[in-house]
């Protein structure tokens, strides 16, 4: 797990509720982390009308859902998009600390 001191960018606002992680995907730099922590978890879920476009951004971003928010929202069952890395919080502590800058995108 390395940024390789590029930006980790969270997002917590759900995908289908709030534009957050189409912004964050239209300007954060290749060879950034997304975190997708608190609602923005819906966006790791296979099947849905994000899927594809985080798919589609695999190559230029290392993509990361906080593991815990994914089982409080009772999706812990639910299939993942391929290449998504689950964390903990911990993992989350070393993303930040491996970052050269946090931006939350709200």
């Amino acid at each position: 797990m390395s940024t390789e001191n590029g930006m980790l960018h969270t997002v917590n606002k759900s995908p289908f509720e709030r534009n957050a992680l189409e912004s964050c995907l239209r300007l954060a730099k290749k060879g950034s982390a997304i975190l997708l922590i608190e609602d923005g978890v819906y966006a790791a879920l296979a099947g849905t009308a994000m899927s594809d476009k985080v798919s589609a951004r695999m190559g230029d971003f290392s993509f990361y859902v906080l593991g815990p928010d994914v089982k409080t929202r009772g999706l812990g069952e639910s299939p993942l998009i391929d290449g998504v890395n689950v964390i903990d919080y911990s993992g989350f502590v070393d993303l930040a600390a491996e970052s050269s800058a946090v931006q939350s995108w709200l």
